[in-house]
C-alpha cells in the first residue's frame, strides 16, 4: 500500500513554550489501521490536530493524498479535510439537532440535493445500531449513543482516513468493544483509520493494528519501521 499520510522532522510549538511535538517522522499505509499512544501530555491530541489539519506545524514537511499540506492554500483545506473524518472524545454534537440531522450535517453542508440525503442517513443509523433513535436529541442520548452518532456523522461521507481521538474514554467496557468493531468494519472497506487510546485490552482486540507511541512531543520508533514502513513481499510470477 502506497502512504497516504507522511510527516518529515514535524515540530510543533505554541507561542513561545518548548516544543509540543518534536522531530515527529512516519508513514501512514492506505488501508491501515494505528493506535496512538502514549501518556496524558505526551501530544496525542496535538498529533491528531495536525492530521485532520486543524494546526499547521511549526516546522517541517506533512504529506496528505501525496501533497504537501503545511505550504497548501487555505482555499484548498476545506476540500482535503472533507477526505477526513473525525471523532472527537467530546462528541462535539450539535445539540438543537436530532441524531438524524446531526448525522445529515456533514451532506448539506457539502451541498447535497435533499431528496439525497435520506438514504445515506438512516443507512448510517441502522450501522451503529441506532435505527430507531433518529429523531433523539443528544442530551436524550446515552454517551454510548452519542458515541455512536458523531462516528456515523464523521464517516457518512465516506472519509479516506479516520481519525478518532480516545473514542471509548467515556463507555464502558461493552460499548467499546461494539465501537472498535465498527472501526474495523469500516477499515475492511479500504479506510485508513487512526486511534488515539490507553485501552491496552482494546488495543487488543485489533491484532493487525500497527503502533504508534508518543512519548513527552516524540515518537518512538527504534527499528525505524514507522518511517521506512517495510514494503510487503511481491508475488513470485
Amino acid at each position: 500500500m502506497s502512504a497516504i499520510v507522511q510527516f518529515e522532522n514535524v515540530g510543533l510549538r505554541y507561542g513561545l513554550d518548548s516544543e509540543t511535538l518534536s522531530d515527529v517522522s512516519f508513514s501512514l499505509a492506505g488501508g491501515g489501521f494505528y493506535f496512538l499512544t502514549g501518556a496524558s501530555g505526551a501530544g496525542k491530541t496535538s498529533l491528531l490536530k495536525l492530521l485532520y489539519l486543524a494546526q499547521r506545524p511549526s516546522r517541517g514537511v506533512i504529506r496528505l493524498f501525496g501533497e504537501d499540506v503545511v505550504t497548501l492554500p487555505r482555499k484548498r483545506l476545506p476540500g482535503f479535510r472533507r477526505r477526513i473524518g473525525v471523532v472527537f472524545q467530546d462528541f462535539r454534537l450539535v445539540p438543537h439537532l436530532s441524531a438524524y440531522d446531526n448525522i445529515a450535517l456533514p451532506l448539506r453542508v457539502s451541498g447535497m440535493e435533499e431528496g439525497e440525503i435520506d438514504a445515506p442517513v438512516v443507512e448510517m443509523l441502522n450501522w451503529v445500531g441506532l435505527g430507531d433513535r433518529g429523531q433523539a436529541r443528544p442530551a436524550t442520548l446515552s454517551g454510548g449513543e452519542q458515541q455512536r452518532v458523531a462516528i456515523a456523522r464523521a464517516v457518512i461521507g465516506r472519509p479516506e482516513i479516520l481519525i478518532a481521538d480516545e473514542p471509548t474514554g467515556n463507555v464502558d467496557a461493552d460499548m467499546a468493544r461494539r465501537l472498535m468493531s465498527l472501526f474495523e468494519a469500516l477499515n475492511r472497506l479500504g479506510t485508513t483509520i487512526v486511534v488515539a487510546t490507553h485501552d491496552l485490552p482494546l488495543i487488543a482486540q485489533v491484532s493487525s493494528a500497527h503502533m504508534m507511541r508518543l512519548d513527552k512531543g516524540r515518537l518512538a520508533d527504534p527499528t525505524g519501521s514507522l518511517r521506512y514502513p517495510p514494503r510487503p513481499p511481491q508475488d513470485k510470477p
